[in-house]
């Protein structure tokens, strides 16, 4: 019995201990959560206090930030556009606008109040008021009575969606009858055409009413806004403004009007940067080129709770440019063109003659000193002669080059095994069988490659290429050339940048034709340049090429850029000459080559005394064949003559490449064979200007 006793109290004693032990760990366990709980709202206590009474100031501030609302005022004043002599060729001038901003809520009848009101105020040109416009405004102001002439039949059909409410809108005006617009007298027609302008354009943009002549009366009525013409304002814009008046203005470009904004064809391209639709832009030229540097910075403002504008961000104007260009010798080599696209008109055999490209760059930067080009065409109605800008002509127009690439194939006949230095061949013609004879301008008998490049010899470039395409030539066999020789040549043109692009700063370059087929006469018609064609901006860069030694490189527009605030005080940006890529071959061809284009401008030579010989210059012609359609039904119809010109000056030390182009200066005529000399006279008085204005 006792030690049963015994067992039943150790094993009560040992429930207890293990009860106690577990109620201990509970306890533990406890106190452990309390201690983190304890911890956790000390921790949040103080981070509470760091944000509520430490950071409060900052806090405050950060959410005034977020609840304001802000604006932004007119455009602020676009860069000015200096030339490389920092003479102003672009600035800004103030202009006067009234528009209108439709108001939030705005109802149609309400609008029409405000037409009407308008009208009487503003003056402008009412008699532009279009049919379709007083249509319009007839139907708004007579919706009910014009819907009664739509029948049930046709509403039952807008029901069943047999027609559309746009059909429904073209029956409604088709049923505007002439009586209907007579009733409309000119206080109605006024307020229509108002009515137009008010909501043309993106609904919620800013329509501009009138933008030129507008009257002191008509600037103060609108401004101080009597009558309650609400949504109506005033304001003041910038337009640009051109000291030399047309003078280099298609290369310029244009600015968007207040009216158009952005235009829709470039609505994608300036969203993505961030723009508005209202904003005016750059649309072409320079003025698109370096819209980024150009724009100006517009007047942020905060909108208050009472509606008021509080200035928080004022506004910058944009940067200046300074351009490569030489506004007064642009200025001259324009009059030179103008005077002399008149001159050959006068001349016979000039009926399709109608344009001239003049280019002037430095060889060693690739900077454009002048750029132009003019087209000449017969007003039908006046039956004379209006002269028009034509520079854009000069990287988007390719020509047939003609000889002036001739350069280009020496090189390549000295680097492919097609000709050596001082190799002598007769000038004898080429003939393959079932084509043309093929020849130089005149027999010239035995020469050399100097006077090959001095005297133009077509058959001496002949030759070259059929080396080069490893062929046997017979007279008048057959000729089969290697395919590869297109490749040889054209790689090797690509080089001095004939038919690849110059990567002019300015957009919409072409790159010229190439010839499909790979014939092997159409190969020797390569190597005079009768085959593919290149812009006028590819030949100056070509020439460009082999006046420096053989580096191509980009023309440049854009000498620097300077912080629109400080008068060009601070440089932010200055060009450095761009190469694009060095031509492949040796400095002894180049030097070959240097001395025939020198030969070209000496006595004997195709380009003697086209440049005063006091000037040393280097040089090549060119004389191509072309085929255009006169009668613009499609059908290539009449051949005509281009001469070509680019050369560089002094000879010695480049300083100045010189290009001039004229396409079609004559055509097939069986009663004369007068081809005009215009090409020569411009480059003659082209290149002493050049020294004259810039030496």
């Amino acid at each position: 019995m006792m030690r049963k006793s015994k067992k039943i109290f150790k094993r009560k004693n040992s429930y207890y201990q293990k009860n106690y032990r577990q109620d201990e760990v509970i306890e533990k366990r406890y106190n452990l959560v309390i201690g983190a709980i304890v911890f956790l709202n000390v921790v949040l206590f103080l981070s509470l206090f760091q944000e509520q009474v430490v950071n409060h100031e900052a806090h405050n501030i950060n959410a005034s930030r977020l609840s304001r609302t802000f604006t932004y005022g007119t455009d602020a004043p676009r860069g000015r556009i200096y030339d490389r002599n920092y003479n102003l060729i672009v600035d800004n001038k103030a202009n006067r606008i009234i528009y209108y901003s439709k108001p939030r809520g705005i109802s149609q009848k309400e609008e029409v109040k405000l037409a009407y009101k308008a009208s009487e105020i503003i003056d402008l040109d009412y008699d532009r008021v279009t049919e379709r416009q007083l249509k319009r405004f007839y139907f708004i102001t007579n919706r009910d009575q014009i819907n009664e002439r739509i029948t049930d039949m046709e509403w039952q059909q807008l029901r069943e969606r047999r027609i559309t409410l746009s059909d429904i809108e073209k029956l409604r005006y088709e049923r505007i009858t002439g009586d209907d617009l007579n009733s409309m007298n000119e206080r109605d027609k006024k307020a229509a055409h108002m009515y137009h302008l008010m909501n043309v354009g993106y609904s919620f943009s800013d329509k501009v009413i009138k933008d030129n002549d507008i009257s002191e009366q008509e600037y103060a009525i609108i401004s101080e806004k009597i009558d309650h013409l609400n949504g109506f304002d005033t304001r003041l814009e910038w337009d640009r403004y051109y000291p030399h008046g047309a003078t280099f203005r298609s290369i310029l470009g244009r600015v968007s009007s207040s009216r158009a904004g952005v235009p829709l064809e470039l609505k994608d391209h300036y969203l993505d940067r961030g723009y508005n639709l209202t904003n005016r832009v750059g649309v072409s030229g320079i003025e698109f080129q370096y819209e980024e540097h150009l724009r100006g910075i517009s007047n942020k403002y905060q909108i208050m709770s009472d509606r008021s504008l509080k200035l928080y961000e004022p506004g910058v104007r944009g940067d200046d440019l300074v351009l490569t260009i030489d506004i007064k010798l642009q200025n001259e080599i324009e009059k030179i063109l103008e005077e002399n696209l008149v001159l050959a008109k006068s001349e016979p055999n000039t009926e399709l003659y109608n344009r001239t490209f003049v280019i002037v760059n430095d060889p060693n930067t690739g900077e454009l000193l002048a750029m132009a080009g003019k087209q000449i065409i017969v007003d039908e109605e006046t039956d004379e002669y209006k002269i028009y800008d034509f520079t854009p002509g000069i990287y988007t127009s390719p020509v047939v080059a003609g000889s002036v690439v001739k350069a280009a194939s020496q090189i390549v006949a000295y680097e492919h095994g097609g000709a050596e230095i001082g190799e002598i061949r007769d000038d004898s013609c080429i003939k393959i069988a079932s084509t043309p004879i093929k020849c130089s301008i005149r027999y010239m008998g035995r020469i050399n490659d100097i006077d090959a490049l001095a005297k133009s010899s077509n058959t001496y470039q002949y030759r070259s290429a059929i080396k080069i395409g490893n062929g046997n030539y017979v007279y008048n066999r057959p000729l089969s050339l290697d395919e590869k020789a297109f490749d040889i040549y054209r790689n090797t043109f690509k080089e001095f940048g004939l038919g690849a692009k110059t990567e002019i700063e300015i957009p919409a370059e072409s790159i010229g034709y190439f010839g499909p087929s790979k014939n092997s006469g159409f190969l020797l018609d390569f190597s005079i340049g009768q085959y593919d064609t290149y812009t006028p901006i590819q030949i100056a860069q070509y020439m460009s090429t082999v006046a420096n030694g053989g580096s191509r490189l980009q023309p440049l527009l854009l000498k620097s850029v300077y912080d629109g605030e400080n008068n060009l005080q601070t440089q932010k940006y200055s060009f450095e000459p761009n190469k694009l890529n060095k031509v492949n071959a040796s400095e002894e061809h180049f030097e070959r080559v240097h001395e025939g284009l020198r030969a070209v401008m000496l006595p004997g030579g195709t380009g003697y005394y086209a440049i005063d010989p006091s000037l040393n210059a280097a040089g090549k012609t060119g004389t191509s064949e072309s085929f255009i359609d006169t009668t613009g039904d499609g059908i290539i119809d009449t051949s005509t003559i281009t001469h070509t010109f680019s050369s560089y000056m002094p000879y010695d030390e480049p300083r100045y490449v010189l290009t001039v182009i004229s396409p079609d200066v004559s055509h097939e005529n069986r009663q004369t064979r007068f081809v005009t000399p215009v090409n020569r006279r411009v480059i003659n008085e082209v290149s002493k200007k050049i020294f004259e204005i810039m030496e």
